[in-house]
């Protein structure tokens, strides 16, 4: 259902809903890092947070509830910035929005780049997880439930009574 709107970008990239804003951009070929970020990054820990980008909360249907809570990290290391800016590696998408990504690198003409983000209506993404496809490396599971239902009964070479060892182990 989410589909995230990169404003400097002028991409939609559709995603599932809970998916890790960072991983979303990354896949999608999205440049969230300025030079210090590409040098230097966590990795998605909120450690560096070299991975800003604003959240522009007007759009139909996002609210403030597009991405998921600050986080305790994002609480700490936020507390002098924009309360629109939050860190990629910490947000996870719940509803579709618009992001402006490397927000203190700042936007050119930026009032006119939001206004035809938001002129634009967001188009419907997945509405759910698509489901795995079946595997060829799976066993059979009546082959499985067979194993199990007929278990080895070999009696021990040491022990005339079954083989198994006693209840503390020796």
């Amino acid at each position: 259902m989410p589909v995230i709107r990169f404003v400097r970008e002028q991409r939609d990239v559709e995603c599932y809903p809970g998916e890790n804003l960072r991983e979303v951009a990354l896949r999608e070929g999205i440049e969230l890092y300025g030079l210090k970020g590409r040098l230097g990054n966590c990795g998605g820990c909120g450690q560096c947070i070299t991975c800003f980008v604003e959240v522009v909360e007007l759009v139909e249907g996002g609210g403030p509830h597009a991405l998921t809570e600050l986080t305790g990290v994002e609480q700490q290391k936020l507390k002098r910035r924009p309360q629109s800016w939050r860190l990629a590696c910490q947000a996870l998408v719940q509803k579709s929005l618009l992001v402006v990504t490397r927000p203190q690198v700042g936007l050119a003409d930026r009032e006119s780049a939001l206004t035809q983000a938001r002129s634009q209506p967001l188009p419907e993404g997945p509405t759910a997880w698509p489901a795995p496809p079946p595997s060829e490396m799976e066993p059979d599971t009546e082959e499985v439930a067979e194993e199990v239902a007929e278990p080895s009964a070999s009696p021990s070479a040491t022990s005339g009574e079954g083989g198994g060892l006693p209840v503390d182990g020796r």
